[in-house]
């Protein structure tokens, strides 16, 4: 699996334990829901900036979506 896709998994992962919708995070975001999609399915390769909006409306620090133990559980 590339990074993009480890990515996109993790966010989805947080995102779900969050119990918010993809809209739901776009809004809290401020990041349009067809774009968090898009880094979900690993499709995109998010900025910086958009990093930390993800790391925000999840309430994570930002290292919480790079840390890949347990990503799968």
């Amino acid at each position: 699996m590339n990074t993009k896709a480890k990515f996109g998994k993790k966010v989805r992962i947080l995102r779900l334990k969050l119990g918010v919708s993809q809209e739901k995070l776009g809004e809290l975001s401020d990041i349009d829901r067809t774009y968090i999609s898009n880094i979900e399915s690993g499709n995109r390769n998010p900025s910086l900036l958009t990093i930390e909006k993800l790391a925000n409306a999840l309430k994570i620090n930002i290292k919480e979506l790079f840390d890949d133990k347990n990503q799968y559980k």
